[in-house]
């Protein structure tokens, strides 16, 4: 059973303050762009002295994640991200992939080759245990180890690869708990969208678990540091 939820938001901006765009790490697909907006239509009503912020474009993104959060697909129009928390792929503090790691990754293959994608994108991120330069390090040698093992998947595809290591960066759950430091335990692999047909709902997890789709706004990965 899924639940879905999507949305796809224009914001002509509210009055001028602090930069409030996403983050994310670099490299990372960046957002639509916005829709030409007129400061000064006559249907605006601000107050004195008032102006607009750019206007900037909140993608529709439809996410699947796996009933245990083990794995996650998001979807923009452009992009395809899935997410594999570093317990479904590795030891503790180890960066050699487990017997469990072939069938998922390779799920992941016959989806780039589906979207015929010749730019991959291969991040790693940990929890903010132990020290930042391990989580560095670790981060990225998981990175590395998932994408040896698409390029041997895909070894006549002809793709250009970018594997990078952030360790406790670009968190995306609360490190204060294990189940937040879980998630923030992973490796994105990201690729552009170039069948429009493909949806996240269709096609996410292969775990055979429940799924629950929902929407978020367009903002890029996130990461952490040391961890297992």
């Amino acid at each position: 059973m899924t639940v879905v939820a999507q949305c796809a938001l224009v914001l002509p901006a509210a009055p001028a303050s602090a930069d409030d765009e996403p983050v994310g790490p670099p490299g990372a697909a960046a957002s639509s762009p916005p829709p030409a907006v007129d400061g000064h239509a006559p249907g605006l009503k601000l107050r004195a002295g008032a102006t607009l912020a750019p206007a900037r474009v909140l993608d529709i993104v439809s996410v699947v994640e796996s009933q245990g959060g083990e794995e996650r697909r998001s979807d923009t129009p452009d992009t395809v991200t899935f997410a594999l928390q570093a317990e479904v792929l590795f030891s503790k503090d180890s960066a050699k992939l487990s017997p469990d790691a072939s069938s998922r990754i390779s799920a992941i293959a016959d989806e780039i080759e589906r979207q015929h994608a010749g730019n991959v994108r291969v991040f790693g991120f940990t929890d903010n245990l132990g020290t930042s330069a391990h989580g560095l390090v670790l981060s990225k040698q998981r990175a590395e180890a998932v994408h040896s093992l698409l390029e041997q998947r895909l070894s006549d595809a002809g793709i250009t690869y970018e594997i990078r290591g952030y360790g406790e960066e670009f968190p995306i759950a609360d490190n204060s708990t294990e189940d937040g430091r879980k998630k923030n335990r992973r490796v994105e692999v990201s690729f552009p969208r170039t069948d429009a047909g493909s949806g996240g709902s269709d096609s996410g997890s292969d775990s055979g678990s429940d799924t629950t789709t929902s929407s978020a706004d367009g903002a890029g990965s996130a990461g952490s540091a040391v961890g297992s």
